[in-house]
């Protein structure tokens, strides 16, 4: 089997999985490596929310962008990607009403279905809920969640259709230059050359980046969810719920069970190793979780604890990812530091990087925003409302 390539991608989460699928859809002959199995590191562990409720107009386009694929999955991609409508609900601390008014009317501008509704309305929607200290709420009513291992696995086996070569078990050892071009990379299994590589690694970003001689400026962070059993009387699915007065957020799961995971900036601290980590919950991340849960959902004082795991997030300094050239001019691009927005964006990046990499006259979504430079040139991306670590 001939080893040579139009481009090779590193990681097949979601976004080498997706950018595979779109640059094959180009007629690219694409190799798409991962040193494990598909989904089984971060994008398959994903809490997979589809949510537009962004602050900048380029990820509040990109979410709409995605949330359309999500929507027609098996017409536009094919297989499932499990995508539940269940609506998604977000509240804030009466002093971030202002900017969560100025942030809806944004949106809107975009196309985006929100609104603000009261609490009163809220409780509608979700009857048990805690609604005393609310203003307003924000809600999305076409959002919900994917299952992020049916997501993965549906991209991979469309790349494959589309011309994709995967190669599983096939970690990445090295990267080749000459020239100042890359050639391509070495592994385990042997050399693989392409003019083009694409480091969409995660977690992992960091260190293939290091092997080119580039410090990216990505963690990998331990982050925790946790599972609980509705009790009678709220076995009835729920919108997804971003609570930014808590700092927590939950969604239903198959099963009759809620997933309860932070929105925390705090989880950036959590840096681990991403090839030795504890994949289990903390109890101590079980009953913070659980308290933060029945503050605003009281009658989850009933239900029932059912475990839990923990993932990674790959996190940069300003919470959103670099999607650039790694050395301008050498043909090795990275896609990487999502900080928990990837999989929901995934669609959309996976158009981005294609464009990128392609020189597209007409790029849809412009990377700029997203460039590794701007770093060292103190321009982080910034949330336009203090409390939009959602981006």
């Amino acid at each position: 089997m001939s080893h040579t390539f139009d481009v090779i991608i590193i990681g097949a989460g979601i976004m080498g999985s997706a950018t595979a699928f779109e640059l094959s859809k180009r007629g690219l002959k694409v190799a798409l490596l991962d040193k494990t199995t598909l989904g089984v590191t971060s994008s398959g562990k994903s809490s997979a929310i589809i949510r537009q409720h962004y602050s900048n107009e380029l990820t509040a386009r990109m979410a709409l962008h995605s949330l359309r694929v999500f929507q027609n999955f098996s017409e536009q991609v094919g297989g499932e990607c499990g995508f539940t409508p269940t609506g998604f609900a977000a509240v804030v601390d009466a002093k971030d009403q202002a900017g969560l008014e100025a942030n809806v009317a944004f949106q809107q501008s975009l196309g985006i279905k929100t609104e603000l509704i009261s609490p009163e309305a809220l409780r509608e929607l979700m009857p048990a809920l805690e609604t005393d200290d609310l203003v307003s709420a924000v809600y999305e009513p076409e959002s919900g969640y994917a299952d992020p291992y049916l997501t993965v696995t549906s991209y991979a086996n469309a790349a494959r259709q589309a011309g994709t070569q995967l190669f599983l078990d096939t970690a990445v050892t090295g990267i080749r230059f000459s020239g100042g071009k890359v050639v391509g990379v070495d592994t385990p299994n042997g050399q693989f050359d392409a003019p083009l590589v694409l480091n969409s690694s995660g977690a992992w970003g960091a260190q293939v980046a290091q092997m080119a001689g580039v410090d990216a400026p990505i963690n990998s962070c331990r982050v925790q969810v946790a599972f609980f059993r509705r009790p009678a009387g709220q076995e009835a699915a729920h919108p997804v719920f971003a609570d930014f007065i808590r700092a927590t957020y939950f969604r239903s799961e198959t099963g009759g069970l809620t997933l309860v995971g932070l929105i925390d900036p705090g989880e950036a601290k959590a840096i681990v190793d991403p090839d030795h980590y504890f994949e289990g919950v903390d109890d101590a991340f079980v009953m913070d979780a659980g308290e933060r849960l029945i503050s605003r959902y009281p009658a989850m004082e009933q239900s029932q604890v059912t475990g839990g795991y923990a993932a990674l997030y790959a996190i940069t300094p300003d919470w959103h990812p670099i999607v650039d050239e790694l050395i301008p001019g050498s043909g090795l691009f990275i896609c990487a530091g999502f900080s928990g927005h990837g999989f929901k964006l995934g669609p959309a990046v996976s158009v981005m990087v294609a464009d990128m990499m392609t020189n597209a006259s007409a790029p849809s979504f412009d990377p700029h925003l997203f460039r590794l430079s701007r770093f060292a040139e103190d321009d982080p991306v910034r949330g336009r409302y203090e409390y939009s670590i959602v981006g």
